[in-house]
């Protein structure tokens, strides 16, 4: 029987994203998967730059990133709006010290569209990170369906195509946690992408899926996908008692995604985290299918998952730059 295009081009995009899923081990226990195309590996798990300005003491903060890449996990996530710029002051100054920078796969996000504010984010993230390149330069918070048009238009593409070509910055992507049609709208951009972030969570498998949606279009385009909100981002899915953690990192670490960004605001957040990506196992099809099922009535309303529906949880800068209080 001949195969049609449909079957074809149904079967190439399931090896695209079985192939997203591979994991090459590591000496420190922590795994790597290859950042899309990019040709880069980064570790399976990410950390959450947001969380790093929380700690009263910096010399707490500094701890937890040095241990967080001495046991494997070397992606850092940051913005140039967390905390106001603290969250990359402390980020910084930890990576500053006994060649940690050259350990870290660094990213950090740009949130102006147009051409100067961009280039001045860019500056001063450089500055405060204390590092003369950005592996990975993302557009924050692309939650507003004209985002696409604004980053066009107003020339933040160009800017980071320039930053690029001065070599301040290796590879770029955008970020987003609204709607996976937004997603769509910037991957259909004319632009080399090389990774987005999105939600990824138990959750979201049942309701505005970027699982679904936007997953399996990244792995067709060789674009790597960061994934978040990986215990919804709110927690409350936590405190609820609907799920586990240990479930959620089971789930997630289960997509397609390159490398999760996970807030780890202490020690011991760290240690639990370590302990259980070094013991993962991929779901299989029947884990997958009883979790979810178990799930179905909470998840498929959104209750966990508000960032989605809601402004709350939108930037201040993002919400004023669209003309929101």
């Amino acid at each position: 029987m001949t195969p049609t295009r449909r079957g074809f081009l149904a079967g190439t995009a399931a090896l695209s994203l079985a192939e997203s899923m591979q994991s090459q081990p590591s000496p420190t226990g922590v795994p790597t998967r290859a950042l899309g195309k990019t040709g880069v590996q980064v570790s399976i798990l990410g950390l959450g730059g947001h969380h790093q300005a929380r700690p009263k003491e910096e010399s707490e903060s500094v701890r937890i990133v040095h241990a967080a890449i001495d046991n494997g996990i070397t992606f850092m996530d940051n913005a140039w709006d967390y905390h106001d710029g603290r969250a990359e002051e402390v980020m910084g100054n930890a990576l500053a010290m006994n060649g940690y920078r050259k350990k870290a796969f660094l990213m950090t996000k740009v949130c102006d569209r147009d051409y100067a504010g961009a280039m001045k984010h860019l500056e001063e993230s450089l500055r405060r990170l204390r590092t003369d390149v950005i592996d990975l330069w993302q557009f924050h918070e692309c939650n507003y369906y004209n985002d696409p048009e604004m980053i066009q238009e107003k020339g933040g593409l160009r800017a980071a195509l320039e930053a690029k070509k001065q070599g301040k910055v290796r590879f770029i992507g955008f970020t987003g946690h609204k709607h996976p049609r937004i997603h769509r709208k910037m991957l259909a951009v004319n632009f080399p992408w090389d990774a987005c972030q999105m939600p990824n969570n138990v959750m979201d498998y049942r309701f505005e899926s970027f699982r679904h949606e936007v997953m399996p279009e990244c792995a067709k385009r060789g674009v790597g996908v960061i994934g978040m909100k990986g215990c919804g981002g709110e927690g409350n899915m936590l405190t609820d008692g609907v799920v586990t953690v240990e479930e959620c990192y089971r789930y997630f670490l289960s997509q397609p995604v390159s490398t999760q960004v996970v807030g780890l605001a202490n020690m011991e957040d760290l240690q639990r985290a370590l302990t259980i990506v070094r013991s993962f196992k991929p779901m299989s099809t029947s884990d997958l299918q009883t979790l979810t099922t178990r799930l179905k009535d909470v998840a498929g309303d959104g209750r966990y998952e508000h960032f989605k529906t809601t402004q709350r949880y939108d930037a201040a800068h993002h919400r004023k730059q669209h003309g929101f209080s």
